[in-house]
């Protein structure tokens, strides 16, 4: 329960607050009213007028919380015209506190009269003590009534303000059945890509190696016959690389035994443009966050080798307030399409876990492949 003296306090900012919100409300009205004669204006004023109401909210909210105990309200996530709303509502325990207080005032001064004639007689001790009673009365009728003011403006509050978090909640509802949808399609297209990969690259190379043991089988020249096994065997070696990459790509066992900076560093070596990696990260992440980065760093990688002409790969991996952040930069020629489906799909692996993916690629470069993931 919070202390009545807290209260008091709240209320009276409160009355304080109200005054700046209703300044505010008069200049955004009068700021919406000219931006209808001026339309270039009109988009500006009303991003700008729901912004600095945020801001007021903002303040109302750590008055609620720290003097009237109000300290479940929902987070804000934007910027809206609700918040206009709240503060408009807001007048109201605003206007009821102020003239509680000023009743508050005319009772002292009515107190200091009664004192003074008291003490220049003008007034029995029968008389003195009925105006004690009454005024006693009347004191706890208006402390009773700040205590109500505190308790309408704290339901107000939450009556607006959960409402957006209502709201809020079912973006988020929203959001999460679009992220599985995406969840689901990226492993779909990761599934059609290992296929394809073991179809166009795996599966040939083992039926020419079939053919070529074929033919080591019916040579009759012994040279031939060495030459054949031979090239079988350094067959077998690149079909066991590509094996062995394919098997990288559905999931990176060696994060089992490394953490991600050393399993970069794997990739970095294997890599035919130069790599250079800053990893660090004081404790390690979960395993779905070091994964994603994993996945995201190996697509970055392979464009940059493929498409942009690269000649230096740059990986930065650091922490950064309650994120992790992952900067894949390189100095190829640009032009990635974020739409395309290896980076729309690591936007979806990285949308999967309330992270955000960017990419800047713009023609003649560099390109740059920014993720950053909530950890805690």
């Amino acid at each position: 329960m919070t202390h009545p003296a807290r209260v008091g306090a709240g209320v009276a900012a409160g009355v304080l607050t109200a005054a700046g919100d209703l300044a505010f409300l008069l200049a955004a009205a009068v700021a919406a009213t000219g931006s209808v004669l001026v339309p270039p204006a009109r988009r500006r004023v009303g991003a700008l007028i729901p912004q600095y109401a945020t801001a007021l909210v903002r303040l109302e909210r750590r008055r609620l919380a720290e003097l009237l105990g109000a300290n479940e309200l929902p987070p804000i996530r934007t910027a809206g015209w609700r918040d206009v709303t709240y503060l408009a509502a807001r007048l109201l325990p605003g206007a009821l506190g102020a003239l509680a207080y000023l009743l508050l005032a005319i009772g002292a001064v009515l107190a200091w009269i009664l004192l003074s004639a008291t003490v220049r007689g003008d007034l029995s001790v029968a008389e003195f003590l009925l105006q004690v009673v009454i005024g006693t009365v009347l004191l706890m009728l208006n402390v009773q009534a700040i205590g109500s003011v505190g308790a309408l403006d704290v339901r107000i509050a939450r009556w607006l303000l959960d409402q957006g978090a209502r709201a809020a909640l079912e973006d988020r509802v929203r959001e999460l059945a679009s992220t599985r949808a995406g969840v689901i399609a990226a492993v779909d297209a990761e599934r059609q890509r290992i296929e394809r990969d073991l179809h166009d690259g795996l599966q040939q190379r083992l039926v020419a190696l079939g053919m070529l043991l074929g033919r080591a089988r019916r040579s009759q020249d012994t040279e031939r016959t060495y030459a054949l096994v031979k090239q079988a065997h350094e067959d077998v070696q690149r079909a066991l690389e590509e094996l062995r990459e394919v098997a990288w790509r559905v999931y990176p066992s060696a994060l089992e035994e490394s953490d991600l900076g050393q399993v970069l560093g794997m990739v970095a070596q294997r890599s035919t443009v130069p790599v250079r990696i800053r990893c660090d990260l004081p404790v390690r992440p979960d395993r779905q966050i070091e994964t994603v980065l994993y996945f995201v760093a190996c697509e970055a990688l392979t464009n940059a080798a493929k498409h942009a002409a690269a000649n230096l790969v740059t990986i930065d991996i650091e922490p950064r307030e309650g994120t992790i952040r992952m900067r894949v930069r390189d100095d190829g020629t640009g032009g990635a399409d974020p739409s395309g489906r290896g980076l729309s799909g690591l936007a979806r692996r990285v949308a999967a876990l309330d992270g955000q993916l960017r990419v800047d690629s713009p023609a003649g470069g560099p390109t740059t492949v920014l993720a950053e993931l909530p950890c805690a």
